[in-house]
């Protein structure tokens, strides 16, 4: 069992990654680059190897029982990417190979479709590269701009200076939920409510953000999220773009090839409906049906245990650290501490968090 709500079973979700059954210089491999990439479960390795081994056929485009298969498994993968995100329909969920094609397909349908000489582009000076750099590039080819936030001295970003930044000419907001080196939780909503406001739309980079704390695309209003299914236990290769299906309907297409076609002459073509549209030729099937057995995976563990957890760590990892005198922390954001502030009494810690306390205590 892994969670039933009040216990936590480290051990028993450990024992579920092989690649930590190995030593690394002669000490048991603890992995602390989930920012970087995730390791797999096996249940999501042996869920590609079914794949592989059972079902492996192109989708979309035949009758034989091993494209029925394939075509359910991949539509199926999608279905379970709807529920985690809480979209309203699978109509408004692409796959992609992971965010940075996701920012890309979002930068190159979006901007080159709206954004005229003039228009603002915002992202944060907290952002990944790779909501930079397709933005930068997009704004140079349009003549538009691009608008940074500051950040604090904790790592945050500076609201005020956000709202000196937005005005009636940005017309897309791109900025990170969780940034992959402070930690920092934008307050997301804030800022789309915000962006709203003066028409913009807005994109959240969910890379960091999708393991961590539960994410419900309708509650935010966002108009597109994107992640990678690497940073969820899922493959490397297959990621998601979710967008508003009044925007997918009338955003062009990226790539063109098979599969995103409803007919096509030597003159002209007519393209499919979202998200085939977006999903020239052959996809990353077997990585897609990873990606639904990494959903189901920390959906059974419970993804508001794991933040809990994730957090009662970080409280705990800060606490002691600050504790070396050679040790210094370079930002310690308010935000990150949301569960468990540093006088939490550990008495009224859930039970898996206060056994853990006893076992790592010095």
């Amino acid at each position: 069992m892994y969670s039933d709500g009040d216990t936590f079973d480290v051990e028993s979700i450990r024992n579920d990654f092989p690649i930590l059954h190995q030593q690394v210089n002669g000490k048991d491999l603890v992995w602390f680059d989930n920012a970087a990439t995730t390791q797999k479960p096996k249940q999501v390795i042996d869920a590609i190897s079914h794949y592989y081994e059972h079902d492996n056929s192109n989708i979309h485009r035949a009758a034989h029982t091993l494209a029925a298969r394939s075509t359910d498994a991949y539509e199926g993968a999608r279905e379970k990417v709807q529920r985690f995100i809480h979209a309203s329909s699978t109509n408004e969920i692409i796959f992609v190979r992971g965010t940075t094609e996701g920012i890309n397909l979002v930068s190159q349908t979006y901007g080159r479709k709206f954004l005229q000489p003039g228009d603002e582009i915002i992202i944060s000076t907290l952002d990944h590269h790779a909501n930079i750099v397709p933005w930068q590039q997009i704004a140079k080819e349009r003549g538009a701009h691009l608008r940074a936030i500051p950040i604090n001295d904790r790592g945050e970003v500076i609201l005020e200076e956000y709202e000196r930044l937005l005005n009636t000419r940005t017309k897309i907001v791109s900025i990170g939920h969780v940034n992959n080196t402070f930690g920092t939780i934008s307050p997301v909503k804030t800022m789309i409510d915000m962006a709203k406001r003066y028409g913009a739309r807005v994109l959240l980079d969910g890379a960091q953000s999708i393991a961590h704390t539960p994410v419900d695309v309708q509650a935010l209003d966002v108009d597109f999220f994107v992640f990678s299914g690497h940073k969820i236990y899922a493959p490397n290769g297959i990621g998601v773009v979710y967008g508003k299906k009044e925007l997918l309907d009338i955003l062009p297409p990226w790539q063109n090839g098979g599969n995103m076609i409803k007919d096509v002459t030597i003159e002209e073509t007519v393209f499919n409906d979202p998200p085939a549209k977006f999903e020239a030729g052959t996809p990353s099937i077997a990585d897609a049906v990873g990606l639904g057995a990494a959903l189901d995976y920390v959906s059974r563990i419970g993804l508001i245990n794991i933040e809990k957890y994730e957090h009662y760590l970080t409280e705990y990892a800060r606490e002691a650290l600050s504790k070396i005198q050679a040790c210094a922390l370079l930002v310690t954001p308010e935000t990150a501490s949301a569960w468990f502030p540093s006088n939490f009494p550990v008495s009224r810690l859930p039970k898996w968090a206060s056994s853990w306390t006893e076992k790592a205590s010095p």
